[in-house]
């Protein structure tokens, strides 16, 4: 099996931040670093070499052998796009996806061009329930882990 290459590192969010080359991306960047954290309670940290997380879960895989660490949300400055990781997925959040703006999703990432083309307070909604629910999650299988 190959490793996971995605581990959360000592790099410094602040510098990766820093060097994104794209001036408006890079302000967005900063923009989301707060509101992250605001949204979460959490302090970033470095997931591989491209993605600023916060917080963190455990998980196995229920078709394969895999496990590991993943962070609970977080963001990552690519060449098209922003990509926001929402792990609940997106099912329980159509009413406010059809007030975010412009944005694209994947099973658990929402893709933005720029924060200018979304709501910021929908957003921010979207990223405190998110972490909330995989917080939830977490707390339920811990339970689950110390009943057996």
């Amino acid at each position: 099996m190959a490793a996971i290459k995605t581990l959360r590192n000592d790099a410094s969010v602040t510098e990766f931040i820093d060097a994104v080359a794209d001036k408006q991306k890079r302000d967005d960047c900063h923009t989301l670093l707060k509101l992250f954290q605001d949204c979460t309670g959490e302090v970033p940290a470095m997931w591989g070499e491209s993605i600023v997380g916060y917080g963190s879960y455990h998980y196995k895989s229920q078709r394969s052998t895999q496990e590991g660490d993943w962070l609970l949300t977080g963001f990552s400055p690519r060449k098209q796009n922003i990509t926001l990781y929402i792990m609940p997925g997106f099912d329980t959040y159509a009413d406010l996806l059809a007030q975010l703006g412009k944005y694209k999703t994947s099973v658990s990432c929402l893709y933005i061009r720029k924060l200018s083309d979304v709501n910021i307070d929908i957003l921010a909604k979207i990223i405190t329930d998110a972490a909330q629910r995989m917080t939830n999650v977490i707390e339920i299988d811990n339970q689950n882990n110390e009943n057996k």
